[in-house]
């Protein structure tokens, strides 16, 4: 005669155990993969954010020095704040400009364009471009 079972065997409950650990594990990781690729993204989008302080017209004077925000636009904003100077002073990046390239359109028409490269370091090195359209 046959027993019936009212229980799962040892073995049973151990292959479970073993097949939920591994899936929880896999899970885990995943996570933490994008948990670090999202973390990546947000510092990087702060730093492209403020990398925009420092591409105006003055920052093409400087190369090869590390300037605050502060620097770059104390003389464009009258900025009275002492924690909006101190924010500005706090944000740094080392600023780099390669000389600028002449690209000649058609020789008919006599325009030019001259491109001038601004690289920003600092966390996330950034290169940005100034384009001037001369003679249209």
């Amino acid at each position: 005669m046959r027993q019936e079972r009212h229980a799962f065997t040892l073995i049973e409950v151990l292959i479970s155990v073993l097949i939920i650990s591994t899936s929880i594990l896999y899970v885990l990781k995943i996570y933490g993969q994008n948990h670090a690729q999202a973390s990546y993204i947000s510092q990087r989008n702060k730093a492209a954010l403020e990398d925009s302080l420092f591409l105006t017209q003055k920052s093409l004077r400087y190369h090869k020095e590390e300037k605050s925000a502060y620097d770059i636009l104390s003389d464009q904003m009258h900025i009275d704040s002492l924690e909006s100077r101190k924010i500005l002073r706090g944000i740094s990046r080392n600023i780099y400009i390669p000389e600028p390239q002449k690209i000649t359109m058609e020789e008919d028409s006599g325009s030019t364009a001259e491109i001038q490269e601004i690289k920003l370091k600092k966390n996330f090195s950034s290169s940005y471009f100034h384009v001037n359209i001369i003679g249209l």
